[in-house]
């Protein structure tokens, strides 16, 4: 199943923090990783962000009640199969990659969080930087994104 992104105007919070992470973990090493590091409880959402029909980004979230804070962790790649066809009797396949948010292709994960406290989104960028297996980690701000539609969900 799939879990379809809706907009609505009314119900539309654009208020939220963002950290883009370099990484050559899997998507469930790096859950693990932030849970452990960051003292975080993500888990992997029974649907998969999809668009269209043949693009799927997976997401790790954590709803914290007691700060009243909300976690996201979601992939900024997505790779497919296209398969190309030359001539009568050859058929190969290649790998084609899609972005979350092509303003930042470099970036393999975003962790948003939806929260007031500037001071949370500093802490665990430090944090995320201090961990094995990480490039890099650094906040972006959201609204000078062109793909911040993506990121509603």
């Amino acid at each position: 199943m799939s879990a379809t992104r809706k907009i609505i105007e009314a119900y539309y919070d654009d208020d939220f923090q963002l950290i883009a992470i370099r990484s050559g973990l899997d998507d469930f090493s790096l859950a693990y990783a932030l849970n452990n590091g960051c003292d975080l409880r993500l888990k992997r959402t029974q649907n998969d962000l999809n668009y269209g029909s043949d693009l799927s980004f997976s997401i790790f979230d954590w709803e914290d009640e007691i700060n009243q804070n909300y976690w996201v962790l979601f992939m900024n790649t997505c790779e497919q199969e296209v398969g190309i066809s030359e001539g009568l009797f050859t058929n190969d396949v290649s790998q084609k990659t899609d972005f979350l948010v092509s303003e930042h292709k470099e970036v393999d994960y975003f962790l948003r969080i939806d929260t007031d406290d500037m001071r949370i989104r500093d802490n665990i960028v430090k944090v995320i930087n201090a961990m094995p297996n990480i490039v890099t980690a650094y906040s972006i701000d959201p609204n000078a994104l062109k793909s911040k539609s993506n990121l509603i969900f």
